[in-house]
């Protein structure tokens, strides 16, 4: 795929979705952090439905250490995996208080020392807490950058450092975004809706269908 194709793919995206954004919901860097880390293999809808509840009691690290594990876990017991996430996030929370003053950091290295925290957590923060044009691949990029031609990678890092040299610098920061909606509503995994899709004559996948 070509400069100029890539361009008129994320020219479309944005025309159609000017301001997007995680469909998680937060209001600070940590609800954020805490809502990433609540969010795998879980849907936004849910983690969204166990933040609704867990947020008014407890949305900073301190809080959250205060309201105890046992505390905790009964306000996300909805979310799967909820045992791991819950301990995860309270060990996260101490760090959080002991190293970093209640607040969450702002580097790469350290946002990926806290517990249950990899590359695309710690990504997501950058880009959407901290305004950073990072790329967070998660399934729906990998497929979708793999898909279209975008950024062809046996794995998550190479679609990550393609997607980096490849998206154009002026859609950069709202790239994963993007990406993300497009594979979770249109590029869908079983089979991609691309009589729908505003990209279709720009994809280059071979196997389209009239969906």
């Amino acid at each position: 795929m070509n400069a100029q194709k890539r361009h008129e793919i994320f020219a479309r995206l944005r025309d159609h979705n000017p301001e997007p954004t995680t469909e998680l919901n937060w209001t600070t860097p940590f609800e954020l952090l805490a809502a990433v880390l609540l969010s795998a293999q879980a849907t936004d809808v849910g983690v969204n439905k166990a933040t609704a509840r867990l947020f008014p009691v407890a949305n900073t690290p301190q809080a959250i250490l205060e309201l105890g594990l046992d505390g905790l876990k009964a306000h996300i017991r909805t979310i799967g995996l909820y045992n791991t996430k819950a301990e995860n996030l309270m060990k996260t929370c101490r760090i959080l208080v002991e190293q970093h003053g209640d607040e969450v950091p702002r580097t790469r290295k350290a946002l990926e020392a806290l517990p249950g925290v990899g590359r695309k957590t710690a990504n997501v923060i950058l880009n959407t807490a901290f305004g950073e044009p990072t790329i967070a691949v998660d399934t729906h990029i990998f497929r979708v950058a793999n898909r279209t031609g975008i950024a062809r990678g046996k794995d998550v890092v190479e679609v990550e450092r393609k997607l980096l040299r490849h998206v154009p610098k002026e859609f950069r920061q709202d790239a994963h975004h993007w990406l993300i909606l497009h594979g979770r509503y249109t590029c869908l995994a079983r089979k991609p809706r691309c009589g729908s899709c505003i990209i279709e004559d720009l994809c280059e996948y071979p196997e389209k269908t009239e969906l």
